[in-house]
């Protein structure tokens, strides 16, 4: 019998923290299933993510700002959500710090499929 796995996205939420709070949800070889929760967090100055693998990211709840090399700033309110390939230089600009924001990140694997 299959071991089965529940939770809640909104379960334990932080609501002040120094960083932000990533949860593993699912791991298997190829794809990795993140829960981040935000506190008013934003990238440091200067700083970009550049993934070697692809992402789907959504903000499930709360609002935010990223910057995407190239393309610019988007206002992002919940229900957004971003498919990023890999090396797809970005940041967060702003996230709201009157309440948790959470985030649902899917990381894809290129070579795994």
């Amino acid at each position: 019998m299959p071991n089965t796995k529940v939770g809640n996205l909104f379960a334990d939420l932080p609501t002040t923290t120094d960083s932000e709070t990533i949860t593993s949800l699912v791991k298997r070889p190829g794809v990795r299933i993140e829960r981040i929760v935000s506190t008013g967090q934003a990238s440091p100055p200067g700083f970009w993510y550049d993934q070697s693998f692809d992402e789907w990211v959504l903000l499930v709840a709360g609002a935010a700002r990223m910057e995407i090399e190239g393309e610019g700033e988007r206002s992002l309110a919940a229900g957004d959500y971003l498919v990023l390939p890999a090396h797809c230089r970005h940041r967060i600009v702003w996230t709201d710090p009157a309440k948790p924001k959470v985030w649902l990140a899917i990381h894809l694997d290129p070579a795994a499929g």
